[in-house]
This record gives C-alpha cells, sequence and structure tokens, in this order.
C-alpha cells in the first residue's frame, strides 16, 4: 500500500476533510427525528460535541454555559484558569498584545505554577451550577491532579499530550503508567492524543473511556509545522476507528473515539462522524462565542512552551452566542454556526438514524467538492468562498 516517494521508500497517501464527500442515502430520515447524543462515563450527552481545553475557548463560565445546553467543556488544569485567582486580569493582557510580543508574552505569563488549590475550586465552581465538570491535564501530571479533580468531584479526566503512547520512554522524569492511572481512575479517563491504528490498541488496552484523534489540526496549533508531523484527519479517524472496532471484536469493551481538531465547520463535523468518530472535539468555532474568554482569539495548548512553542494566537473574532453556534439561527452563511443542526440534517440526509448508522455513510474522494460549481462565492468571498 502506498506510492513511492523515491527509491526504496514508500509513502501512504492520507487525505483531509476538503479532499472527501458524503454521498446521500437510498432512504431519507427526518432530522429531527434523529440520534446524535453521545455517552462518556454516567452522563449521555446531547451535544456530541466537546469543547477543547484551550484557555481562549474554556473557562468555568463557558464550561456551564456548554452543560446547559447539553454539551461537555473541557478545563484545562495547566492553563491560567489554575495559576492565577483572577484570571480575567490576564486575558486582558493577552488579548490587548500585539502579534509581535504574545508569544513571548505567554511564555512569561505560564511560568506562573499551577495552584492545586484552584483545581478545585474552579471544579467546585463548575459543579455548582448543576452541569458535569470535565477537566485537562498532561500525562507528567495526571497522577496528582487527577486525585484532586476526583476528590473536588470532577466527571471526566482527560489525559492529554501531543502524542500519546503508552510506552513512552524517559530517564529524565517518570512516566504515566497508564492502565494502572485508568485503573485507580473512579471517574472515566480519555486520552490523547493520537492518530494510528496500533497505538490506538495499545491505548485501548489499558482501559481508558475514550481516545482522543489528532496531531496537529487546529486552528492555532503549529505542530504541523515546527515539526513536520501529524496525519490528515479523515485518515486518522478512519484509522483509529478500525483500531476502536477490532478492540471491540477482541474484547467486547466498545471504546468511543473522539476526532479533536481540524474542524470548524458543520460539514467537516459530518465528515468527522462519517469516518468513524463517535464525537468530536472542537476549539476555535467555539472560540467565536460570546461567552468564551479569549474575547475571540484562540491559542493552541502548546502555545506557552518556553523552548519550542508549537502553537500561535489568531483573532477569530466574535461572531454569536454559544446557543447560536451549536443549535443556530445561523446567521452567517459559511457553516459556522448551528453545528447541531448541521448534523442532524446530514444524518437524515444519508439515512442515518444514530451515530453508528453514520459510521457507515459511503464517502468518495472528491478534491472538488468544495469549488465544483462555486466561482461567484469564491471571487466574492462568501458561503463556501470563505476560509
Amino acid at each position: 500500500m502506498g506510492m513511492w516517494i523515491g527509491r526504496n521508500r514508500k509513502a501512504r497517501v492520507t487525505y483531509g476533510f476538503d479532499e472527501i464527500a458524503l454521498v446521500p442515502g437510498a432512504v431519507t430520515i427526518n432530522p429531527n427525528e434523529v440520534d446524535s447524543s453521545f455517552v462518556v462515563g454516567a452522563h449521555r450527552l446531547r451535544v456530541p460535541i466537546l469543547a477543547s481545553a484551550m484557555d481562549g475557548v474554556v473557562d468555568v463560565r463557558f464550561a456551564i454555559a456548554m452543560g446547559k445546553l447539553g454539551g461537555l467543556a473541557v478545563l484545562n488544569l495547566e492553563g491560567i484558569q489554575t495559576r492565577y485567582e483572577s484570571p480575567d486580569e490576564v486575558l486582558e493582557q493577552v488579548v490587548k498584545a500585539d502579534k509581535e510580543t504574545a508569544t513571548k508574552l505567554f511564555q512569561t505569563l505560564y511560568t506562573r505554577p499551577v495552584q492545586e488549590k484552584l483545581i478545585a475550586k474552579r471544579i467546585r465552581e463548575i459543579k455548582k451550577a448543576g452541569v458535569p465538570a470535565a477537566v485537562s491535564s498532561i500525562p507528567q501530571r495526571a497522577e496528582r491532579f487527577g486525585k484532586i479533580a476526583q476528590d473536588a468531584g470532577a466527571d471526566v479526566f482527560f489525559v492529554q499530550s501531543t502524542v500519546s503512547t503508552v510506552r513512552h520512554i524517559s530517564s529524565e522524569y517518570k512516566t504515566l503508567d497508564l492502565a494502572k492511572f485508568c485503573r485507580s481512575m473512579k471517574i472515566p479517563v480519555i486520552v490523547g492524543n493520537t492518530v494510528g491504528y496500533e497505538v490506538t490498541l495499545e491505548i485501548m488496552g489499558c482501559g481508558p473511556s475514550g481516545v482522543l484523534v489528532g496531531v496537529g489540526p487546529g486552528a492555532a496549533c503549529t505542530t504541523r509545522g515546527v515539526l513536520g508531523l501529524g496525519v490528515p484527519q479523515v485518515t486518522a479517524t478512519a484509522d483509529c476507528a478500525a483500531a476502536r472496532d477490532e478492540h471491540y471484536k477482541r474484547t467486547g469493551r466498545y471504546v468511543p473515539i473522539i476526532t479533536d481538531g481540524g474542524m470548524n465547520k458543520g460539514g467537516d463535523i459530518c465528515k468527522a462522524f462519517a469516518c468513524g468518530a463517535d464525537a468530536v472535539m472542537i476549539g476555535s468555532a467555539f472560540a467565536r462565542a460570546k461567552e468564551a474568554p479569549g474575547q475571540g482569539y484562540h491559542w493552541g495548548m502548546a502555545t506557552p512552551h518556553a523552548n519550542l512553542p508549537r502553537g500561535t494566537r489568531i483573532r477569530v473574532g466574535v461572531t454569536g452566542s454559544l446557543k447560536q453556534i451549536l443549535f443556530g439561527p445561523a446567521e452567517l452563511d459559511d457553516g459556522s454556526q448551528n453545528l447541531v443542526g448541521a448534523i442532524h440534517t446530514c444524518m437524515g440526509n444519508v439515512g442515518a438514524a444514530t451515530i453508528r448508522d453514520f459510521q457507515r455513510t459511503e464517502i468518495i474522494i472528491a478534491p472538488s467538492i468544495k469549488s465544483e460549481g462555486k466561482l461567484f462565492q469564491m471571487v466574492q468571498s462568501v458561503g463556501m468562498g470563505t476560509k
């Protein structure tokens, strides 16, 4: 499998969202009668879209708003919300910084240590509103932060790194025993990020409740440029979905996969589900909400890295409320609002009553699908001509 790229060297052909399209079904369903819910732990989420654990997207207020709308927002335990008692003052500095000094400012702001008391405080603030609390940590701090989060009442714990593997080698620090960690936690653990079949099988064998898929596709991520690392999300999702299905066949345990990043329009999200995702995680689309703490700015989790930043601050603007972005009514013509409506309408058109049905949708290779017949939209930068 693959193509020759030089003598004795082959490479696989892989695909991203802009290179495929979904084929309408022979049977269609009323969009109001489809079920797109997603189950994580004891919670059935009405919205199968998770908000990324990024400081420009999720704070306590946003997490509460998302929860009340039937979704789940993940709070970054390595970020501004747990480093500063008054994070709004810090966010104001980020918003006002010019682009030449933004990264240096991030590196300075994120040198303050995480305050463990703030981890518990933020979780309790979310739980007080009666919605699920989900939090994220890097593997090196997962054991310590996991216990604090669990004791504070968190409902889901995410362990996230640029690339997650079971077999991580280091002589400088203690590596996380993923299987032991999953067993020790009394709440669901979701692990990411990964893009491969074999590594996904290994991670699932450790007992997590979900796996995040995606390396470098996020709007504010620069990993693919800085490290040359990543797999386009269509191929990554399909490969990890195959691992999920194989794991289920071997063990009888279904571990959902969550496509993370690379989607900011309804059509991209629909394609992720058709490729095998059980849910998706997005950042930039939610960074445009009035409730987002970034006030129209968005930056990646690795942006403040002290030695090798792998993210940047981008301006996405504020376009509407979180409710509008999720459920409409859409006032924009580019597919960035009423994301749940887009999912339901697409499910109806392909004849999928559930997300599992959606995963069996016929997919075609169609690199011209967005531009075919859309000359005037492209020239005028409207509809499908917008970036």
